[in-house]
């Protein structure tokens, strides 16, 4: 007898019903809800992240530039170990810039905002050094004792700056741009002209005075003045002699620097000061005295965080300091923010420089 065939037949396949539809449907649709919170959270918590990161990097930036150009501060003001400079002719064009006002290369100024940081220097390395005067005279032209290596590049390249100084302080320096040069022979010395067409060479000063034989000149190079200063939240860096000002940072709510001096007769730095009081604007006098500037800036975070439960902001507890006094937000929720600090130290090598004995 022949076994029975068996028949192999597959189960019968029984498809999802509705209910299980619906409940995978509401699955997925609670583990996407659930993702799309998530990543908004993530997001929002990004963007926080990169702008309070983005703040501090931005104010590090700003006061690595500046601390830079405050380093040079007093460049080619000096000779033979004294500040000559107490007063100043500056010009550009027919533009007075200082008509014999009192002068010093680095001054704070406290202002509504915040504190003002004027710098002024040469951009040429030899300026440390300087030549006599071979005969007097009132700013036309100069004739020189010893070679000042200067040239005049072909227009319209700018010319190259001079200073004119006293032997002695006391008359108003002369700041002007070299349009030739007659070179030195065997009986006659270097010569400069200061043409009306040089760039310092156009205005008329309220005093002119005459540089006597003997008195100083300097080779500036060119001459560099910047102005730090806020402008609301913006961190400024402005151009007296000319250009366009730029902003350096933004959100910041403190903008504060202080002289590092030393007592009187002595050359340590001993102490922070101020630019208020005695020292609310700084005089030659006191120009000795400064050895370095501390440079603080307090940025706030672009954006604000949330707040707590119970509705409270916690981001921020005290009122932001910046050398010890408490500053003003530019916001009335400012706990919702954060704030960083950033402080750099600059010693003032020139100064200290040109007046060492």
């Amino acid at each position: 007898m022949c076994a029975p065939e068996h028949s192999h037949r597959r189960p019968a396949q029984r498809g999802m019903s509705l209910v299980e539809v619906m409940v995978g449907m509401v699955v997925a649709m609670m583990v996407g809800l659930a993702a799309t919170g998530g990543a908004a959270m993530f997001s929002a918590s990004q963007r926080q992240g990169i702008g309070t990161g983005g703040a501090l990097l931005n104010a590090g930036t700003a006061l690595a530039a500046l601390r830079d150009d405050a380093a040079a501060a007093g460049l080619g003001f000096f000779g033979d170990n004294q500040y000559l400079c107490h007063r100043l002719n500056l010009s550009v064009a027919a533009v007075k810039i200082s008509d014999g006002a009192a002068f010093t290369p680095l001054n704070v100024t406290a202002e509504t905002d915040g504190d003002r940081l004027d710098v002024v220097y040469a951009t040429q390395v030899a300026s440390s050094a300087n030549v006599l005067l071979n005969a007097a005279t009132t700013g036309a032209s100069a004739d020189l004792r010893s070679l000042l290596p200067v040239a005049v590049p072909p227009a319209p390249a700018l010319k190259p700056t001079v200073l004119l100084a006293p032997d002695t302080p006391g008359v108003p320096c002369l700041v002007r741009s070299v349009t030739a040069v007659t070179a030195s022979t065997d009986t006659t010395p270097q010569q400069l002209a200061f043409a009306n067409t040089g760039s310092h060479n156009q205005a008329a000063f309220t005093t002119n005075p005459s540089f006597p034989d003997k008195g100083r000149v300097m080779l500036l190079g060119a001459l560099r003045w910047s102005r730090y200063r806020l402008e609301g939240t913006d961190l400024r860096l402005e151009r007296p002699l000319g250009g366009d000002p730029v902003v350096l940072a933004r959100n910041v709510i403190g903008f504060r620097v202080q002289y590092g001096i030393a007592d009187t007769g002595t050359t340590a730095l001993a102490s922070w000061q101020n630019a208020s009081s005695a020292w609310a604007s700084l005089t030659p006098a006191l120009l000795p005295r400064v050895r370095a500037l501390r440079i603080g800036l307090v940025t706030r975070s672009p954006q604000a965080e949330k707040v707590n439960a119970a509705g409270t902001c916690e981001a921020t507890a005290d009122t932001p300091q910046l050398f010890g006094a408490d500053l003003t937000p530019d916001v009335s929720n400012w706990r919702c923010y954060r704030y960083r600090t950033a402080i750099v130290v600059v010693p003032l090598r020139n100064l200290v420089m040109g007046m060492a004995p």
